[in-house]
């Protein structure tokens, strides 16, 4: 009877494996989504794999950022993995992350991808490694260093010489530049803005540097804002965006007649902003390639685990350029 009960037991575990096996070589022959650039490991979990991405959602860049996650969820559903898709909230504060990390490891995911932006949530972070949860940062962090695994994002100072650089060039060296950042509070968005403004300081002493606004990440609210700078100073020549909503002030150029005369120096080629590349009031946009971020980072989280694959510690996205004179050539209708 006990040689019977472990030929049966032997028998289910060669089936089971098999079947492992199959499941793997099917899966490995689905094609990486058009934007993402990370293949899974030719391996697939025994017992089924939790993931869960925590986002944002207050503009239109996060949408991108959306759908990568789903392509993700959908592309590793093949290899006996879910991935739950979760926006904890419209603004970028400190609980919020706290909060929705909290509920992720008392929901005892494997793994968790997170935008924690702002100083604080290092602490939730470690507190998700401690229990043996692999975290996973994206867009932007904690000034202070977490234990997480890796960062998958722009390399913001990077990014912001890549802008800062590209305004020197468009003015020649010489003109008058106001910023409006997303919150003074996400610690991303201030090395972003600070960045940018020591960068032309140090490099073109003839730019003035007007200061500094808040947006919100709100088209409505940069609006109104790039609207208040022009006003009051009417010899402005950019408005530098680095955060969400720069088509609103792309939009106050263009109602105030002032398209050639003041430019949009901003972030993230999604529709909404790229309909004022085309027209001449937004004169530089670099991306940040948002839905390869998001689908890269779950799927880096899943080789990790699954298949032991260590990522580095920082993955930058690509930053491409595009001015009016170049969306032709990028872009096309």
């Amino acid at each position: 009877m006990k040689k019977s009960i472990l030929i049966a037991v032997l028998a289910v575990t060669l089936i089971i494996s098999f079947s492992l096996v199959s499941l793997a070589a099917e899966a490995t022959d689905i094609p990486v989504p058009k934007g993402g650039h990370v293949k899974a490991v030719d391996k697939v979990p025994e017992e089924h794999l939790r993931l869960v991405c925590l986002m944002y959602k207050n503009n239109p860049f996060w949408f991108p950022i959306e759908e990568g996650g789903l392509a993700a969820a959908k592309y590793l559903s093949n290899f006996n993995t879910t991935v739950d898709y979760i926006i904890m909230g419209a603004d970028l504060k400190a609980e919020t992350v706290i909060s929705a990390m909290e509920t992720a490891i008392a929901s005892k995911y494997d793994g968790i991808v997170v935008a924690p932006f702002n100083d604080g949530t290092e602490v939730v972070i470690n507190r998700a490694v401690d229990a043996g949860i692999p975290v996973i940062t994206m867009l932007g962090e904690s000034s202070t260093p977490s234990k997480r695994l890796s960062f998958v994002g722009t390399d913001i100072p990077a990014f912001a010489k890549v802008q800062a650089q590209a305004t020197i060039d468009y003015l020649g060296g010489k003109g008058k530049v106001a910023g409006i950042t997303g919150f003074f509070s996400a610690a991303p968005h201030e090395l972003c803005s600070n960045t940018y403004k020591e960068y032309l300081k140090e490099n073109a002493p003839g730019i003035e540097y007007l200061g500094k606004w808040e947006g919100q990440d709100s088209a409505d609210t940069t609006y109104n804002v790039a609207t208040d700078i022009i006003t009051s100073n009417p010899d402005v020549n950019i408005i530098y965006c680095n955060a969400g909503g720069p088509y609103g002030a792309a939009k106050a150029i263009q109602d105030l007649g002032l398209t050639g005369k003041v430019g949009v120096v901003g972030n993230d080629w999604i529709p909404e902003n790229l309909k004022y590349v085309k027209t001449g009031e937004f004169v530089i946009c670099v991306d940040q390639s948002p839905f390869g971020m998001c689908f890269d980072a779950v799927v880096t989280l899943y080789n990790y685990i699954v298949g032991g694959v260590v990522p580095p510690e920082n993955i930058p996205t690509e930053t491409p350029v595009l001015t009016p004179a170049t969306y032709d050539e990028l872009i096309g209708e």
